[in-house]
């Protein structure tokens, strides 16, 4: 269930794919002297932390923070946390004992891999090994404000929302983004568990107000600047470049809109309020003619 990013196991420039689920940008060619670039390798090397990064490197440990973090999107610590879980998905993926790849990766214990983030694959480790084979998700389709809707959820939170005009189509993308959890389907989201929830993204996608709990799975940029969409107020939009420098990356702008691309939750994570710098809407996963009429309908409430 967990956003699909590149991954390899450690090694020197094995943590590329930290950065790439963080910047569609190239990472910068290194240059001589470049330090930005010596601290990256050394990440990809091993585990230090700030105060040794920034003594190998020579720079003060808040410069470092800040330079790095504009360089290439994540902090020292981010990037490291990065290139640790990619090396774990990938060790999973390739069928690794669960324990190996917990300490491969360099976790050091079994707990340390849910201290440092593992939710972020969205399950446990073996869940993940076996392709979400056992993750639970409640689902239904109902009709909105905006045409047919599919819902689904997890116990943690709404997990996916799915516009369009064909509800087989709906459950094929479902079963396209989950091919290994158990999708059960509640008619007309009548339980006591998804009723509500089903309830509140209709309330949201007709241009109610209200609280949709959401279980967001990507990768920490992907957070990053989900969590941002969602304090823009309605009524207003935001560039791709404003966000990333309200995310601190600032040369991210192509990262940022790689981010609202990869956004399954509809209306509620509101991707439509991010546009081009001239003012154009730019791209829109459910068609650009439902986000012109939601930035419409948002400005004239």
């Amino acid at each position: 269930m967990n956003a699909k990013t590149p991954s390899r196991k450690s090694g020197p420039g094995s943590a590329d794919q930290a950065v790439a689920g963080a910047s569609s940008n190239p990472v910068p060619v290194p240059v001589p002297g470049d330090k930005l670039e010596r601290a990256r390798q050394l990440l990809d090397g091993g585990e230090l932390s700030l105060t040794e990064l920034s003594a190998a490197v020579g720079l003060s440990a808040s410069h470092l923070q800040r330079r790095f973090s504009a360089r290439f999107g994540l902090s020292p610590a981010e990037y490291l946390a990065q290139r640790k879980l990619g090396s774990l998905r990938s060790a999973l993926r390739e069928g690794n004992d669960v324990s190996a790849a917990l300490y491969d990766a360099g976790y050091g214990s079994p707990s340390r891999v849910y201290e440092a983030g593992a939710a972020r694959l969205g399950m446990t480790p073996a869940r993940y090994r076996s392709g979400g084979a056992g993750e639970q998700i409640r689902w239904s389709v109902t009709r909105t404000a905006l045409g047919l809707a599919l819902v689904a959820t997890t116990t943690r939170g709404i997990c996916m929302i799915e516009l369009g005009d064909d509800a087989a189509a709906l459950e094929a993308r479902l079963g396209e983004e989950f091919p290994r959890a158990a999708l059960e389907r509640v008619d007309a989201g009548r339980d006591e568990f998804l009723a509500p929830r089903v309830q509140a993204v209709a309330d949201t996608l007709g241009g109610g107000a209200g609280e949709v709990p959401v279980d967001l799975i990507g990768t920490a940029f992907q957070k990053k600047v989900w969590d941002a969409l969602m304090k823009i107020p309605p009524g207003q939009t935001r560039s791709y470049e404003e966000v990333a420098r309200q995310i601190g990356s600032p040369r991210g702008a192509r990262a940022v809109a790689q981010a609202c691309a990869n956004n399954k939750v509809a209306v509620v994570v509101p991707c439509h309020r991010v546009v081009r710098g001239d003012g154009s809407l730019g791209g829109y996963r459910w068609g650009l003619p439902l986000k012109e009429t939601l930035l419409r309908r948002e400005r004239a409430a």
